[in-house]
């Protein structure tokens, strides 16, 4: 009767997927991704991105009154394994507030595509949740819902259910906050040995309801663990491969795919660090000071010992230092670009650059303002230049966006003299604009606002894209 069981549940996974990757091509390479075991310390289904771990009655009971949402559920595990959300969860201290913010994702997700095989009637509560957090948050990550979730806006214990009987489909329990097995225990086969198994009978009208299902310690063997973290490259090319997919299928089909694309492409962007991207544009230069890398302390203190008070090597007076000399910071002031994205991003640089590492003793910085053509240049030479700016900055411009004429000017800037060894250029910009085609001679990066509208699509091959 088990191996009927398990054959049974299999054969209703494969007539979903198989449903599935008819409406759903470019999810095929994902679609195959995951196999199938029986597992009856679930009394539902989850996933630990190797498998679909499924207790059989649930699926059976499922596939026969509501094949639409096993398809749901279906694609609403893959979605997980495409965020990587179980190789992310141990990062976080509460695992059920995680678990409902990575559920909330994937169900906004979902809900945004036009596909009749995954298709559910929204409720006004879910409608209402949406609303809230996309304006709140405009791009919906785990990341950024827990921090909402976990700073100004707790929920209580109450408002924490609703949501997990709202938004919840699958077990998350096989994620990898898993503990391995014992070392005194049998490492068998990678299954279900000594795991507890409920009878297969088990009432199971309400398979995600929190409360409904017994608290079992899942284990999970160190073979099966090493082959869950294996998988984790796997997710990640396979999340950028459904990117490309989604892009290359032409408009019409790719909006039946809704918010994934957006999703997707905000996940795989490489995320870089400010501070370590300025470091580029720093020269090696020496500075006055005194360099106690290069200060011989054992030939200083025989000189005293020998000849009194006459030591044999002073200090030197001289260090060489990485810093920033010269650098252009342009600000997109066109009607797009608002004047609160400006000052964020004039205060996070700010705040790096005023670091007592960053800057020579004289700088040359010119801060511009262009939107269809340059509206004013200042000059910054001190650091007390740049907390002026920091504290506030008068916008000007507010028509049309065409980065030209910008690289024009400084390439004007620079035949005058006014540079002498220009590293840099920092173009902050929502990137709804005319790029130049020609490469520069120093390296440019445009720079966007991460958690905002932008548009980064046109940007030249030559030049660099950021994100803060």
């Amino acid at each position: 009767m088990r191996q009927q069981l398990d054959n049974a549940g299999k054969e209703v996974l494969n007539a979903a997927r198989n449903e599935l990757y008819i409406e759903m091509r470019f999810m095929g390479s994902a679609l195959n991704s995951l196999g199938y075991e029986m597992d009856l310390t679930t009394t539902s289904v989850g996933t630990d991105a190797v498998d679909i771990r499924f207790n059989p009655s649930y699926v059976l009971r499922l596939f026969m009154e509501e094949p639409g949402k096993l398809n749901r559920t279906y694609v609403h595990m893959l979605l997980h394994c495409i965020f990587m959300h179980m190789y992310t969860s141990a990062r976080y201290k509460d695992e059920r507030l995680f678990d409902v913010c990575a559920d909330i994702v994937v169900e906004s997700i979902l809900d945004g595509m036009d596909y009749p095989s995954i298709y559910r009637v929204s409720s006004d509560y879910r409608d209402r949740w949406y609303s809230l957090l996309e304006k709140e948050l405009k791009v919906l990550t785990v990341e950024k819902l827990y921090k909402y979730f976990s700073e100004d806006n707790k929920l209580d214990v109450f408002e924490l259910e609703k949501l997990e009987r709202e938004f919840k489909l699958d077990d998350h329990g096989f994620w990898t906050r898993l503990v391995d097995k014992p070392d005194d225990s049998k490492d068998n086969d990678d299954a279900n040995e000594d795991k507890e198994k409920p009878p297969l009978d088990e009432d199971m009208d309400s398979p995600n309801v929190p409360g409904t299902e017994k608290k079992r310690e899942k284990y999970i063997n160190p073979r099966r663990l090493k082959k869950i973290q294996s998988r984790q490259k796997d997710w990640d090319k396979e999340a950028k491969r459904i990117q490309t997919e989604i892009e290359t299928i032409g408009k019409n089909a790719g909006d039946r795919t809704g918010k994934l694309e957006w999703i997707l492409k905000f996940q795989n962007t490489k995320k870089t660090d400010y501070r370590e991207f300025l470091k580029r544009f720093m020269i090696l230069r020496e500075e006055g000071g005194i360099d106690l890398d290069s200060f011989d302390y054992g030939m200083y203190s025989f000189g005293l010992e020998h000849y009194g008070d006459m030591p044999l090597i002073e200090e030197n007076e001289f260090r060489e230092v990485k810093k920033i000399r010269e650098l252009a910071i342009v600000i997109d002031t066109s009607a797009s670009c608002k004047d609160e994205l400006v000052q964020r991003f004039l205060d996070e640089t700010a705040s790096i650059l005023l670091g007592k590492d960053s800057f020579f003793q004289k700088i040359k910085i010119h801060l511009i303002q262009c939107d269809d053509q340059v509206q004013r240049d200042d000059l910054i030479v001190s650091v007390d230049d740049m907390k002026r700016f920091s504290n506030g900055i008068h916008v000007e411009g507010g028509y049309g966006t065409d980065f030209r004429p910008a690289f024009k000017y400084i390439e004007e800037l620079k035949e005058k003299g006014e540079f002498e060894n220009l590293k840099g250029l920092i173009y902050f910009t929502d990137g709804y604009g005319t790029f130049p085609e020609k490469p520069t001679s120093y390296d440019t990066a445009f720079v966007f606002p991460e958690d905002e509208d932008y548009n980064d699509e046109n940007v030249p091959d030559w030049a660099l894209k950021l994100y803060i």
